[in-house]
C-alpha cells in the first residue's frame, strides 16, 4: 500500500469533539469517492505521549494500491472537492506519503 497521511488539529474555536465529528462525518462523505482509495484508517488523538506530542487532534492514513494510484486521486476532481470542502478551516495539518510496511501482522486470537 502507498499512503496519504494527515495529522491535523482543530481550528482554535472548535471543540475537539466538533472536529471529529465533522472529520467522520460531513469532511468523510466527500473523501470516499477518491477514485483508487483502498483503506482509510481514522485514529481520533485524545493524549500524547510526550509533551512535545501534544496538540493534534486526529490522523488519517488513506492507503491506495501504489503511488501511481495516490497520483491519480490527487489529480482528481474528487481531490479538488475534498480540498474545497476544508476551505479556509484554520486548524493545524501536516500530510506525508509514503510506502506502508506492516511489521506486525494483526492476529485473531478466539475468545
Amino acid at each position: 500500500m502507498y499512503n496519504l497521511i494527515v495529522l491535523a488539529a482543530r481550528p482554535s474555536d472548535w471543540t475537539h469533539e466538533q472536529f471529529i465529528d465533522w472529520w467522520r462525518g460531513e469532511h468523510a462523505e466527500v473523501t470516499y469517492p477518491l477514485p483508487g482509495l483502498r483503506r482509510w484508517l481514522h485514529t481520533e488523538l485524545s493524549e500524547s505521549a510526550d509533551e512535545r506530542s501534544g496538540g493534534w487532534d486526529g490522523l488519517s492514513i488513506l492507503s491506495f494500491d501504489s503511488k501511481e494510484d495516490l497520483d491519480a486521486a490527487l489529480a482528481s476532481p474528487e481531490w479538488d472537492a475534498a480540498v474545497a470542502h476544508v476551505g479556509d478551516m484554520r486548524g493545524r495539518r501536516m500530510i506525508f506519503t509514503g510506502d506502508e510496511r506492516t511489521m506486525v501482522a494483526a492476529s485473531h486470537q478466539a475468545v
